[in-house]
C-alpha cells in the first residue's frame, strides 16, 4: 500500500556495524520510543499485532518503520514477510514477491534470494538473528528463543542457505540483535538439562546464583533442619546465556568469529528503549528485526 505522509514519526533503528558496509542491504532492529501506539506507556513503536494495541496504530508504525529504513520502491513500501512464530526449527524459503502476499506461515526462520522484499521476525526477549551472504546476495532472519536455540535453528539456517542458494559459511555475516541476556534470563533446571543433552559445551552456557533471604540471614535458627549441616538449603537461580548459545552455533556452522556481531543491549535491563515480555509480565509490544536487499 502507498505510504501515508500525514504525520511522520522518527523511530530509533539499530543496525549492526558488521552489516553497514553492504550498500545493497537493508536491515534494522526496531526499538520502543516514538511511534503511534499509546497502550504501553507514552508513544511507542509496537510492530506486533498484540491484544492490547489497535491494529491501525500497529499498521502506521510498520509503515513509518519501513519508510525510515528506505525499503521503498516507486513510492510504495516493500512487501513484508512475517511468520506465525511457534518456537520451532522450521525455516521457510521465500521464493518470490508473490509469496510475500500469502498469509503468515508457521515457523521461526525465513530465507530469501529475491530483491525488494523484507523478511521480518518479531521479538520481545527472544533473540533476532540476521544472516547475510555477502557473495550471493541472500539473507535470512531467525527467531531464537531457548526452544528454537536448543533445536539449533540458527545452525540449521546456515545449512538451509547453503542448500537453497549455495551459500558458503565463509561468506556469511551474522548479527544477533537485542534480546534478554545472561544477566537476567532465569530458567528452570529442565532447560539446562536439554542444553546439556544437546551440546557438549552446554554446561558453560549457564551460571548459578544462590538466592538471598534477609529473614534467613537475620534469624538463621528459624531454618534449622534435622539434615546435616543443620540448615535447609536456599534455592539457586539458573541463568542462561542465550547470546553465547547462538554464537557457538554459528561458529559450529562455520561462520568466522570476526563475522559475528551481537548487540550488548539486554531487553530486560533496558525497558525504556526495548520491549521485554518478562520484565513487563507479558503486557508489552513487539520489536521487529528485518533484512532484505535492493536490486
Amino acid at each position: 500500500m502507498p505510504l501515508k505522509t500525514a504525520r511522520k514519526a522518527q523511530f530509533k533503528i539499530l543496525q549492526a556495524d558488521s552489516l553497514k558496509s553492504f550498500p545493497w542491504l537493508v536491515h534494522g532492529f526496531s526499538t520502543r520510543p516514538g511511534g503511534f501506539s499509546t497502550v504501553y506507556g507514552g508513544r511507542t513503536v509496537n510492530l506486533g499485532f498484540t491484544p492490547q494495541d489497535a491494529r491501525a496504530a500497529v499498521e502506521k508504525n510498520r509503515e513509518g518503520f519501513l519508510e525510515q529504513l528506505g525499503a521503498i520502491s516507486k513510492g510504495r513500501a516493500w512487501p513484508l514477510v512475517t511468520l506465525r512464530q511457534i518456537h520451532s526449527d522450521l525455516i521457510h524459503c521465500v521464493s518470490g514477491k508473490s509469496a510475500a502476499s500469502k498469509s503468515a506461515l508457521a515457523g521461526d526462520g525465513l530465507i530469501i534470494q529475491t530483491s525488494g522484499i523484507l523478511l521480518a521476525i518479531l521479538t520481545a526477549d527472544c533473540l533476532p538473528v540476521i544472516l547475510v551472504d555477502a557473495n550471493r546476495h541472500a539473507v535470512g532472519v531467525f527467531h531464537a528463543g531457548w526452544r528454537g536455540t536448543v533445536k539449533r535453528i540458527v545452525e540449521k539456517g546456515v545449512g538451509e542457505m547453503h542448500r537453497r542458494f549455495g551459500t558458503s559459511s565463509r561468506d556469511l555475516r551474522a548479527a544477533i540483535g537485542p534480546g534478554v541476556h545472561g544477566c537476567c534470563y532465569t530458567v528452570g533446571p529442565e532447560v539446562r538439562t536439554q542444553f546439556e543433552s544437546q551440546f557438549e559445551y552446554g554446561r558453560k552456557l549457564f551460571r548459578e546464583v544462590e538466592e538471598s533471604d534477609p529473614v534467613r540471614e537475620k534469624y538463621p535458627l528459624l531454618f534449622l533442619t534435622a539434615r546435616a549441616p543443620g540448615h535447609s538449603e536456599l534455592p539457586k537461580k539458573i541463568f542462561l546465556d542465550l547470546v553465547e548459545a547462538n554464537r557457538r552455533q554459528l561458529l559450529a556452522a562455520g561462520v568466522a568469529a570476526k563475522h559475528i556481531s551481537a548487540s550488548p543491549l539486554c531487553t530486560s535491563c533496558h525497558t525504556g528503549l526495548l520491549f521485554s515480555y518478562r520484565a513487563e509480565r507479558g503486557i508489552t509490544g513487539r520489536m521487529m528485526a528485518v533484512a532484505g536487499f535492493r536490486e
